[in-house]
């Protein structure tokens, strides 16, 4: 029996008083890669933002990773967050450490204290994306595609259960949005449920997989060829 790792079930998407979707009803299983598509402005966003909690979900009810999103109470946040992984268009890595320091910074405040344990994750993870051989190099030493990939892996640190890509290609030419694809979906074959809103239809043309579409205040599942 396949385990769901995400639902939403009569949802009503808020960005502050602003209703953005409603009626969305979503279920995520454990393995799965799934894309929310649409145009900018149609909610892809502020839908994700309420899966990692940034946004509060008031109506409706919603269960990531076995938390629930309604009524989720402030402390929980960052034990939720632990549980999943957040990779954002714009890399967010701190520009004034190395990459190795980046990702020792998130496993300290996750509650890693043996240099030798974070060291052994640090170098799992960049393995995982191709990039153990610069984890000594600075932000801006890396192209787009290689902090995204950094980025990725940061989202690895904690082993999470689901991992929430908000346009990760967003700021990336096409030949590096293949590339950082062609990690998410290796990442995937091995197990990580994954959750990507985009704008790239070329990307769920070369990769297809079940997908969502935000358009006129809904969201509703297409057939790939639709797309």
């Amino acid at each position: 029996m396949s385990q769901t790792i995400l639902a939403l079930h009569n949802a009503t998407i808020y960005q502050e008083s602003n209703k953005i979707l409603s009626d969305v009803n979503i279920d995520v299983k454990k393995g799965e890669f799934l894309y929310i598509i649409g145009k900018t402005g149609t909610g892809k966003s502020s839908l994700m933002k309420t899966l990692y909690a940034d946004l509060p979900l008031t109506n409706g009810e919603g269960v990531i990773v076995d938390f629930q999103l309604n009524g989720l109470k402030d402390n929980d946040i960052p034990y939720l967050r632990r549980k999943i992984g957040i990779v954002f268009q714009d890399f967010k890595l701190l520009p004034d450490r190395s990459i190795k320091a980046n990702l020792e910074f998130v496993l300290k405040a996750t509650g890693w204290e043996n240099a030798s344990d974070m060291q052994d994750k640090i170098d799992e993870v960049l393995d995982k994306v191709g990039l153990k051989h610069l984890q000594n190099k600075m932000p801006h030493q890396l192209s787009g595609g290689e902090q995204q990939r950094v980025a990725i892996a940061r989202a690895l640190l904690n082993d999470p259960e689901l991992i929430l890509a908000d346009e990760p290609t967003g700021n990336l030419d096409p030949q590096t949005s293949v590339e950082v694809m062609e990690v998410l979906r290796k990442i995937n074959q091995n197990g990580k449920t994954i959750v990507m809103a985009t704008h790239d239809y070329a990307l769920l043309m070369k990769y297809p997989s079940k997908t969502l579409k935000c358009e006129d205040g809904t969201i509703f599942e297409v057939v790939q060829k639709t797309v």
